[in-house]
Protein backbone atom coordinates (compact mmCIF):
# COMPACT_ATOMS: atom_id res chain seq x y z
CA UNK A 1 0.00 0.00 0.00
CA UNK A 2 1.61 3.36 -0.73
CA UNK A 3 1.48 6.52 1.04
CA UNK A 4 -1.41 7.92 -0.15
CA UNK A 5 -3.57 4.55 0.75
CA UNK A 6 -1.89 4.41 4.24
CA UNK A 7 -2.85 8.31 4.93
CA UNK A 8 -6.54 7.74 3.77
CA UNK A 9 -6.67 4.77 6.38
CA UNK A 10 -5.61 6.59 9.12
CA UNK A 11 -7.61 8.97 8.13
CA UNK A 12 -10.45 6.83 7.78
CA UNK A 13 -9.49 5.38 11.50
CA UNK A 14 -9.34 9.37 13.07
CA UNK A 15 -12.96 9.63 11.55
CA UNK A 16 -14.21 6.34 12.88
CA UNK A 17 -12.48 7.82 16.57
CA UNK A 18 -13.99 10.52 16.89
CA UNK A 19 -17.96 9.31 15.98
CA UNK A 20 -17.97 11.49 12.23
CA UNK A 21 -18.68 8.12 10.22
CA UNK A 22 -16.70 5.73 7.92
CA UNK A 23 -15.76 6.26 4.28
CA UNK A 24 -16.25 4.11 1.32
CA UNK A 25 -15.19 3.90 -1.78
CA UNK A 26 -15.27 7.04 -3.94
CA UNK A 27 -15.14 8.72 -0.32
CA UNK A 28 -18.53 8.25 0.19
CA UNK A 29 -18.57 8.60 4.08
CA UNK A 30 -21.79 7.06 6.14
CA UNK A 31 -22.65 9.13 8.77
CA UNK A 32 -23.40 8.21 12.58
CA UNK A 33 -26.99 9.20 12.14
CA UNK A 34 -27.22 6.99 8.85
CA UNK A 35 -25.88 3.94 10.92
CA UNK A 36 -29.02 4.72 13.57
CA UNK A 37 -30.95 4.77 10.81
CA UNK A 38 -29.68 1.39 9.42
CA UNK A 39 -29.94 -0.16 12.96
CA UNK A 40 -33.52 1.10 13.37
CA UNK A 41 -34.51 -0.20 10.23
CA UNK A 42 -33.72 -3.95 10.95
CA UNK A 43 -35.10 -3.91 14.03
CA UNK A 44 -36.86 -6.97 13.35
CA UNK A 45 -35.28 -8.17 10.62
CA UNK A 46 -35.43 -12.30 9.99
CA UNK A 47 -33.68 -13.39 7.08
CA UNK A 48 -35.10 -16.30 5.06
CA UNK A 49 -33.17 -19.28 3.40
CA UNK A 50 -31.84 -18.49 0.24
CA UNK A 51 -29.76 -21.13 -1.26
CA UNK A 52 -29.89 -20.24 -4.75
CA UNK A 53 -28.06 -16.58 -3.60
CA UNK A 54 -26.04 -18.15 -0.39
CA UNK A 55 -25.35 -21.70 -1.12
CA UNK A 56 -25.30 -23.97 2.06
CA UNK A 57 -22.36 -25.42 3.09
CA UNK A 58 -21.97 -28.49 4.63
CA UNK A 59 -20.80 -30.12 7.75
CA UNK A 60 -17.21 -31.13 7.74
CA UNK A 61 -15.45 -31.88 11.34
CA UNK A 62 -12.10 -31.14 10.14
CA UNK A 63 -12.79 -27.74 8.40
CA UNK A 64 -10.81 -24.51 9.78
CA UNK A 65 -10.93 -20.77 8.55
CA UNK A 66 -8.49 -20.49 6.19
CA UNK A 67 -5.92 -17.85 7.07
CA UNK A 68 -6.92 -17.67 10.53
CA UNK A 69 -4.07 -18.59 12.04
CA UNK A 70 -2.24 -15.64 10.78
CA UNK A 71 -5.03 -13.19 12.71
CA UNK A 72 -2.97 -12.13 15.70
CA UNK A 73 -4.78 -10.95 18.48
CA UNK A 74 -7.56 -11.42 20.81
CA UNK A 75 -10.44 -10.54 19.09
CA UNK A 76 -9.44 -13.35 16.58
CA UNK A 77 -9.45 -16.23 18.67
CA UNK A 78 -12.69 -17.28 18.27
CA UNK A 79 -11.82 -17.57 14.49
CA UNK A 80 -8.62 -18.93 15.49
CA UNK A 81 -10.32 -21.77 17.71
CA UNK A 82 -13.04 -22.51 15.84
CA UNK A 83 -13.95 -25.74 15.27
CA UNK A 84 -17.39 -27.02 13.80
CA UNK A 85 -18.76 -29.64 16.01
CA UNK A 86 -22.29 -31.93 16.01
CA UNK A 87 -24.44 -32.21 19.40
CA UNK A 88 -27.80 -32.91 19.71
CA UNK A 89 -30.04 -30.87 21.23
CA UNK A 90 -29.42 -31.62 24.89
CA UNK A 91 -25.63 -31.15 24.62
CA UNK A 92 -26.31 -27.88 23.42
CA UNK A 93 -28.90 -26.80 25.86
CA UNK A 94 -26.81 -28.13 28.70
CA UNK A 95 -24.02 -26.03 27.82
CA UNK A 96 -25.29 -22.71 26.25
CA UNK A 97 -28.35 -20.36 27.36
CA UNK A 98 -29.17 -18.74 24.36
CA UNK A 99 -29.97 -21.35 21.37
CA UNK A 100 -32.23 -19.83 18.20
CA UNK A 101 -33.38 -20.59 15.06
CA UNK A 102 -31.99 -18.10 12.13
CA UNK A 103 -32.38 -18.10 8.89
CA UNK A 104 -33.16 -22.23 8.48
CA UNK A 105 -30.54 -22.88 11.13
CA UNK A 106 -29.87 -23.09 14.86
CA UNK A 107 -27.55 -20.89 16.09
CA UNK A 108 -25.71 -20.83 19.98
CA UNK A 109 -24.83 -17.58 20.92
CA UNK A 110 -21.20 -17.89 22.90
CA UNK A 111 -19.34 -14.63 24.70
CA UNK A 112 -20.51 -12.15 21.81
CA UNK A 113 -20.53 -14.44 18.76
CA UNK A 114 -22.83 -16.52 17.15
CA UNK A 115 -21.83 -20.56 16.04
CA UNK A 116 -24.02 -22.63 14.11
CA UNK A 117 -25.05 -25.29 15.97
CA UNK A 118 -24.64 -28.12 14.32
CA UNK A 119 -27.32 -31.13 14.94
CA UNK A 120 -29.70 -29.54 16.75
CA UNK A 121 -32.04 -30.49 14.11
CA UNK A 122 -30.96 -32.64 11.07
CA UNK A 123 -34.29 -30.66 9.22
CA UNK A 124 -33.24 -27.20 9.81
CA UNK A 125 -29.10 -27.07 9.22
CA UNK A 126 -28.79 -24.25 6.19
CA UNK A 127 -25.92 -21.85 7.23
CA UNK A 128 -24.20 -19.76 4.24
CA UNK A 129 -21.43 -19.40 6.48
CA UNK A 130 -19.57 -21.83 9.26
CA UNK A 131 -17.52 -20.05 11.47
CA UNK A 132 -18.37 -17.26 14.20
CA UNK A 133 -20.61 -14.04 13.82
CA UNK A 134 -19.46 -11.49 15.71
CA UNK A 135 -22.05 -9.40 17.08
CA UNK A 136 -21.30 -7.14 19.91
CA UNK A 137 -22.62 -6.45 23.59
CA UNK A 138 -26.26 -5.82 22.04
CA UNK A 139 -26.29 -10.23 21.68
CA UNK A 140 -28.21 -9.18 18.75
CA UNK A 141 -28.82 -11.84 16.50
CA UNK A 142 -26.57 -12.58 13.37
CA UNK A 143 -28.91 -11.86 10.71
CA UNK A 144 -30.14 -8.54 12.21
CA UNK A 145 -26.05 -7.57 12.33
CA UNK A 146 -25.43 -9.15 8.97
CA UNK A 147 -28.90 -6.91 7.52
CA UNK A 148 -26.85 -3.83 9.34
CA UNK A 149 -24.06 -4.47 7.77
CA UNK A 150 -25.16 -5.26 3.91
CA UNK A 151 -26.68 -1.72 4.03
CA UNK A 152 -24.14 0.25 5.27
CA UNK A 153 -21.39 -1.55 3.06
CA UNK A 154 -24.44 -1.18 0.04
CA UNK A 155 -24.34 2.59 1.07
CA UNK A 156 -20.68 2.96 1.10
CA UNK A 157 -19.89 1.17 -2.24
CA UNK A 158 -18.84 -2.24 -1.36
CA UNK A 159 -21.94 -4.73 -1.52
CA UNK A 160 -24.34 -4.50 -4.65
CA UNK A 161 -26.37 -7.61 -3.48
CA UNK A 162 -29.51 -7.61 -1.72
CA UNK A 163 -29.77 -6.90 2.14
CA UNK A 164 -30.83 -10.85 3.05
CA UNK A 165 -29.08 -10.78 6.49
CA UNK A 166 -26.90 -14.04 5.03
CA UNK A 167 -23.18 -14.46 4.96
CA UNK A 168 -23.21 -14.74 1.72
CA UNK A 169 -20.50 -14.79 -0.95
CA UNK A 170 -21.04 -11.36 -2.16
CA UNK A 171 -21.34 -10.25 1.87
CA UNK A 172 -17.92 -11.86 2.14
CA UNK A 173 -16.49 -9.94 -0.92
CA UNK A 174 -17.51 -6.75 0.34
CA UNK A 175 -16.18 -7.37 3.65
CA UNK A 176 -13.11 -8.11 2.12
CA UNK A 177 -13.07 -5.09 0.10
CA UNK A 178 -13.86 -2.74 3.05
CA UNK A 179 -11.36 -4.33 5.41
CA UNK A 180 -8.60 -4.31 3.09
CA UNK A 181 -9.38 -0.33 2.09
CA UNK A 182 -9.11 0.28 5.84
CA UNK A 183 -6.32 -1.47 7.53
CA UNK A 184 -8.23 -4.37 8.83
CA UNK A 185 -7.08 -7.97 8.92
CA UNK A 186 -9.06 -9.80 5.54
CA UNK A 187 -11.51 -12.12 7.42
CA UNK A 188 -13.94 -11.59 5.12
CA UNK A 189 -16.11 -12.10 8.01
CA UNK A 190 -17.88 -9.96 11.12
CA UNK A 191 -15.31 -9.55 13.48
CA UNK A 192 -15.17 -7.61 16.10
CA UNK A 193 -12.43 -4.49 14.76
CA UNK A 194 -14.81 -4.66 11.75
CA UNK A 195 -17.86 -4.41 13.34
CA UNK A 196 -16.16 -1.50 15.20
CA UNK A 197 -15.12 0.40 12.22
CA UNK A 198 -18.29 0.47 11.10
CA UNK A 199 -19.40 1.77 14.42
CA UNK A 200 -22.06 -0.83 14.04
CA UNK A 201 -20.67 -2.65 17.75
Amino acid sequence: MGATGTNATAANAQGNLKGQGTVGRGGKRVEQQQVQQIKQQHASFKAQPRPDKAPAVQFNSSYRIQGSDRWQGQRYTAFREYRPEMHDRGWYHSHFGRIELIAGGYYYFNNGYWYPAWGYDQSAQYYAYDGPIYVGRTSAPPDRVIADVQAELKDMGYYEGEVDGLLGPLTRQALQGYQADHGLEVTEAIDEPTLDALQLG
